[in-house]
Order: C-alpha cells, then sequence, then structure tokens
C-alpha cells in the first residue's frame, strides 16, 4: 500500500510537541511491515534543511485568494529518516524559522493544503491513501473531494487523525475565498460554528477519524472544545488508535544522550549513575527521590499548578525530595518556576526553553516524572519515562488513563491522581516519597518492571494497517 502522510510537522525536521514524534516514527515503521510510507509538511527554515541533500521534483503555480502564488516541492535525497520526505516551498508563507505563531498561520497552513493537493492531482500514480494529521491539514479530505481542481484525488481514501482537539484551526467565512472553487451545495461540510472549521470539516469528510488514544476518544464526546455534538454524531466512523515510541531511539542501552548507559538488567545502578551526574549539573541533592517536568509550561499541561505544588511538596513534606523542571511556554509559569528556583535553591531548579539532550538525561536520571495534564490525548513522556525506568506520576485523564497502572492495584507501575491541582500533586508526591524510601523492593520492582512494558510503534502501526485495509 502507498500511503501519504500530510503534517504540520515531522520530528527531526520540525517538532513543536508529540505530533512531531509520531510523524516522524509512524511511516518508518509501517514501512517494516512492507507498504510505502511518505511525509509531505512545510520547508521551514530549520537546520535540518541546511544540513541535507535534496532535490526539486515538482514546481507549480495556485491561488490564495487574489494572490497567485508559485510553490515547489523537494525530496530529501538519501532517506535518512528511514522514509520518503517532501517539503513544500511556498515563498514569503512556508519560509519561517517556527512552525507555528504567526499571525498569518491561516493563509500559511491553508496555501500547503492547496499546494499538496494540487501535487498530488498531476500524479500518474495516485497513493492508496491519504492520512492527514490535526488541523493544519484539515481540508484536504474536502478539498480532494469537492474542489473542482483537484477532482482526480476523489476517489483517494482519507483518514484524519486527531493529535490534539484544543486547536481547530477556525477562520471567518468573510475568508472563505481563500479556498479553491468547490461545491458550494457543499459549504456545510466547512462550517461549525459560524465559522469555516479545519478540524471539524475534517470529521466530517475523512473516510475515518481516529485519535491517539482510545481514552481520548471517548472524552472527546463530552470535552472537545465546542464539537462534542460532531464528535458523538461521527463516532461510528473514528477509532481510538494509542500512539508508539520509536524504541530504537528512545533506548537507554544505546542512548547517545547519556553518560551512562543501562537496560533492564542494570537499571539501579544505571540511573544512579545517571541521577548523580544530573543533581551535580543542577546543584540537587543525589540521595533524596528526584521528581522531574518535561514539557510545555501551559494551561493544558497543568503547568501553571506546579509552583505551588511544588512548594507544598517541599513544605508537607520536609525538603525530602528535589525537583527539575524543563519546559518553556507561559510567560508568566516560567517566571513563577523561576521564583521558586531562587526560593528554594538546592531544592528546586529550572531550565527554561527546549533541549533534546537534557531531556534524555532527565529521563535516564530522574526517579519521577510529573504529568499533571489537564488533557493529554495521548502522551508520549510518560511512555518514554516508563523506557528508562523512571515512574510516571499522571492525571487519569486521556491516553495517560490507557497507559499507566497505579502501584496500589495489582501489578502497578506507577502514581495516578483525579484533579490537576497542586492539592492532589503534593499527595502524590507524599505516596512517591514513601515508596522511595519505605518501599524499597517494591520500587526497584517496578523499575525494572516498566522499561519491559511495550509502547513501540509495531502494534500501534499495524492497527493502521488494519484500518487502511478496511476501505480499499
Amino acid at each position: 500500500m502507498d500511503i501519504v502522510h500530510v503534517s504540520a510537522e515531522c520530528y527531526p525536521v520540525a517538532k513543536a510537541g508529540g505530533l512531531g514524534d509520531v510523524v516522524g516514527a509512524l511511516p518508518k515503521y509501517q514501512i517494516k511491515l512492507g507498504h510505502t510510507a511518505k511525509v509531505v509538511m512545510p520547508m521551514y527554515r530549520t537546520k535540518f534543511l541546511t544540513t541535507h541533500e535534496w532535490e526539486v521534483v515538482h514546481e507549480g503555480y495556485q491561488n490564495l485568494a487574489a494572490y497567485n502564488f508559485k510553490y515547489a516541492v523537494i525530496r530529501e535525497k538519501n532517506n535518512t529518516l528511514g522514509f520518503e520526505l517532501y517539503l513544500v516551498d511556498i515563498y514569503g508563507l512556508l519560509d519561517r524559522d517556527r512552525v507555528y505563531g504567526y499571525d498569518d498561520d491561516t493563509d500559511r497552513f491553508v496555501a500547503f493544503q492547496i499546494a499538496v493537493c494540487d501535487w498530488m492531482s498531476v500524479w500518474s500514480q495516485k497513493p492508496n491513501l491519504i492520512h492527514c494529521h490535526d488541523h493544519h491539514t484539515g481540508l484536504i479530505p474536502f478539498m480532494v473531494r469537492y474542489c473542482f481542481a483537484f477532482q482526480s484525488l476523489a476517489g483517494v481514501p482519507t483518514v484524519f487523525t486527531i493529535h490534539n482537539g484544543q486547536y481547530q484551526g477556525q477562520f471567518a467565512w468573510s475568508r472563505s475565498a481563500l479556498l479553491p472553487a468547490y461545491d458550494t451545495y457543499k459549504w456545510g461540510l466547512l462550517e461549525w460554528d459560524n465559522n469555516i472549521n479545519p478540524l471539524a470539516s475534517a470529521v466530517k469528510c475523512a473516510w475515518k477519524v481516529t485519535t491517539v488514544s482510545p481514552s481520548y476518544l471517548d472524552e472527546l464526546r463530552y470535552q472537545a472544545a465546542g464539537l462534542e455534538d460532531l464528535m458523538q454524531y461521527e463516532r461510528g466512523k473514528c477509532v481510538g488508535i494509542l500512539n508508539g515510541i520509536d524504541n530504537d531511539f528512545w533506548n537507554p542501552s544505546t542512548d547517545t544522550y547519556l553518560e551512562h548507559n543501562y537496560d533492564e538488567h542494570n537499571v539501579k545502578e544505571g540511573k544512579r549513575l545517571n541521577k548523580k551526574a544530573l543533581c551535580e549539573t543542577f546543584g540537587l541533592d543525589a540521595d533524596k527521590p528526584l521528581f522531574t517536568f518535561i514539557g510545555r509550561l501551559v494551561g493544558e499541561k497543568a503547568a501553571d499548578v506546579l509552583p505551588d505544588a511544588i512548594r507544598s511538596s517541599i513544605y508537607h513534606h520536609h525538603g525530602n525530595a528535589s525537583f527539575l523542571i524543563l519546559g518553556s511556554g507561559e510567560t508568566d509559569v516560567e517566571n513563577r518556576l523561576l521564583e521558586i528556583k531562587h526560593q528554594f535553591g538546592g531544592f528546586v531548579n529550572t531550565y527554561i526553553g527546549y533541549n533534546e539532550a537534557l531531556a534524555h538525561q532527565i529521563y535516564a536520571g530522574a526517579d519521577f516524572l510529573l504529568m499533571p495534564s489537564r488533557v493529554e490525548p495521548c502522551g508520549l513522556n510518560q511512555m518514554y519515562a516508563l523506557r528508562y525506568g523512571t515512574v510516571p506520576m499522571v492525571r487519569s485523564t486521556g491516553g495517560l488513563k490507557d497507559t499507566v497502572k497505579d502501584f496500589g492495584d495489582w501489578q502497578g507501575f506507577g502514581i495516578r491522581f483525579n484533579h490537576a491541582d497542586a492539592g492532589d500533586v503534593t499527595h502524590a508526591v507524599g505516596r512517591a516519597i514513601d515508596l522511595y524510601y519505605n518501599k524499597r523492593d517494591l520500587y526497584n520492582w517496578m523499575r525494572s518492571y516498566m522499561m519491559h512494558i511495550d509502547h513501540s510503534w509495531e502494534a500501534s502501526a499495524q492497527a493502521y494497517m488494519s484500518l487502511y485495509e478496511g476501505l480499499q
């Protein structure tokens, strides 16, 4: 089967979150199953562009309302990612350093989708399936069916994956001229709440819709930022497929970012050495349990809870823990975390920004990973933590609920709590401290056991292939 993935992100080309990790891994595993998989994404001006060899495979012209633009498609020559990678360049729109966050993001991603459809419409051999990821590609299922210029693609099945339903890409009907000419009788397939809504349109028009965990699919029926009724109505074509992780990349026994490699057989010593190095770097006490957070410092991740939760935990648990935060996001949260770093020197440290090497070192050196998320469609960090023998501490929501079992249950290996607030986090930290100091045999068993849990992409990739094959 010939599959085309269309996405705004793909690690390591450009990544802002878990979407990039998924699109950078899933095609590789589909190829391992004997299929052909390609990725098409915008040509941002990232380091990857300058460190790899490229060839131009197509040039074309299209319109964005009254603006006539030229686009080019380039291919990475050496398939260094394990699959064919194509970048779409549109001068003035896609030639940016960052993926998102510009005032003209609507124009940028509508133009990208138009260019992708225009290019694929001239292929002599059409793909067997187009897999679109999140709202930045959500208009493609509509375009290939109802835009006159792309009718040669009308019979190609489309699958749409909701990685995060909170972001929908909606824009006003006054900007409908951005879209290529289409069958106006089908305008309702674009509309939701008096706007053009790419995510809602994709749910309506795609042949199948997937979410990145079964629990998140259930949650979208009552918590979908306004699309609850639509998700309930379209539930018959929706499937929850849990994301996987790339076990070749996330492997503590071969990870080149680590000073000390280890596996499940020497996890105790391996993590001790990595923790010692990490604590020396950040001025923390390696004899205390180390609690960490890695991710975006935004409300969705409940990062605003962290400063009060850390302060409360230090007071309530008599300073018997250390905390290390890696992330960036809302300025207020960043500033509050920097404040407690200075207030509780020796107990807390914070790295504002993102550092891939440091993230790996934290997974290897930490004892516990905090994920108090308000919304977590799947979550990958808890899977990375399990792979590295770090106990995940998660709120019971979305994919966190599907992947972490509380140690109070039979063969449990993590810590779960119910509310994204300082009180629940502080209580969970207390349970973790007790586990660390007073239940050492159980703690050591948990670390070894969790490293055996298989969250690799093999099973998930096969689930996607079964879904695709049902559409042929």
